[in-house]
């Protein structure tokens, strides 16, 4: 389970006009209500949010804290956690957010809502904040800065994940194999190897990888396209690897010999 820590999102609005950003049933924050007075409203509760159906019940009471919630399940630490700075969670991941709004920019993201669209190139997002730092691919600007190194980053993330080869940390841990990773996705690509997963399938062939990189290299098969040049003799290659490797230790081997 994940926590996350966002700052609140702009409106974005639709073509028409109206606005985006609207109550979602299925959004919830943790309430610790008194025990001894409740005079919250009465609502009409899902029988998935209270965890009983018909019980009659409007109030739970953890058996590890104390703390009396009007929803059974938000009870449990081993399930949820107390975050009392993160109340607001996602019912379909579990993700947790410190506001509502971090939360329901959130919510686009499994009903594939992308309400904000770039002018530019016609791409759509799901936030305003993810629409302004893809503006950046098309302006240049790389305001974040590796104070070691000197290199710049459009994102602010992009940036913590690149200080990790500097300090060598590795948050990301495999709990099948013990590996660790610097960065996410490069975890949840390695955990396909396990899994035997190949979400990425190339609509020519019907050929499935484990990650996107691999499919777009493969596609470059069927196209044709060589984007990768050998500057000494000017052949063109379809991956970088093959540059890189077997073919340049040809190239400086005969120029060795």
């Amino acid at each position: 389970m994940s926590f996350i820590k966002e700052e609140t999102e702009e409106v974005c609005t639709s073509q028409e006009g109206e606005f985006v950003l609207k109550q979602d049933p299925d959004m919830f924050m943790l309430s610790p209500v008194d025990e001894e007075n409740d005079q919250s409203e009465d609502e009409e509760l899902n029988p998935y949010e209270t965890g009983e159906i018909n019980s009659g019940k409007t109030s739970f009471k953890c058996d590890t804290c104390g703390k009396i919630y009007k929803y059974q399940f938000l009870i449990g630490h081993e399930n949820i956690g107390y975050y009392e700075d993160e109340p607001y969670f996602c019912n379909m991941c579990g993700t947790r957010f410190t506001d509502r709004g971090a939360l329901i920019v959130h919510k686009r993201t499994h009903a594939d809502e992308k309400p904000c669209l770039c002018n530019v190139c016609g791409s759509r997002f799901t936030n305003s904040s993810t629409l302004k730092v893809h503006m950046r691919k098309h302006t240049g600007e790389k305001p974040y800065l590796c104070n070691t190194c000197g290199t710049r980053f459009s994102d602010r993330s992009a940036l913590t994940v690149h200080m990790r080869k500097h300090t060598g940390e590795k948050p990301y841990l495999c709990n099948t194999c013990g590996t660790r990773f610097t960065h996410l996705n490069a975890l949840k690509v390695h955990s396909r190897k396990h899994t035997g997963e190949k979400p990425y399938l190339c609509n020519t062939c019907g050929t499935r990888f484990r990650n996107s990189s691999t499919l777009k290299a493969h596609m470059r098969t069927h196209t044709g396209e060589k984007p990768y040049l050998c500057n000494m003799c000017g052949s063109r290659f379809t991956q970088s690897s093959t540059l890189t490797k077997p073919h340049l230790h040809k190239i400086y081997g005969s120029l060795s010999a």
